[in-house]
């Protein structure tokens, strides 16, 4: 199971909304998109969002007539992030204050 995901991984989009990958639907916010083109190594976890429940309670599936019927996507959201260090590295970024 994949559980994080970087921008590559996403196919570089430019566009917040909603994309099919082999994991899932994800849904990606203008946020997430700023945090990737400021730092386009970042690699966010995958959040999952709970399934909608129908009014007894159960898991609302897709409807059995489908061609897909029992197969449902999971969806998911971006959550917290990693930056690699070497996208942290110059003079900002410099404890000892060297250039």
């Amino acid at each position: 199971m994949v559980n994080k995901i970087t921008w590559q991984k996403a196919g570089h989009v430019t566009q917040p909304g909603r994309y099919m990958f082999t994991f899932g639907w994800l849904i990606i916010t203008p946020e997430d998109l700023r945090v990737w083109e400021q730092f386009p190594d970042a690699a966010f976890t995958l959040v999952p969002l709970p399934r909608p429940h129908s009014p007894d309670g159960s898991s609302q599936d897709q409807p059995q007539d489908t061609p897909d019927a029992g197969i449902v996507a999971e969806e998911f959201h971006l959550g917290a992030f990693e930056i690699p260090l070497h996208n942290m590295s110059g003079p900002a970024n410099d404890p000892h204050g060297e250039a």
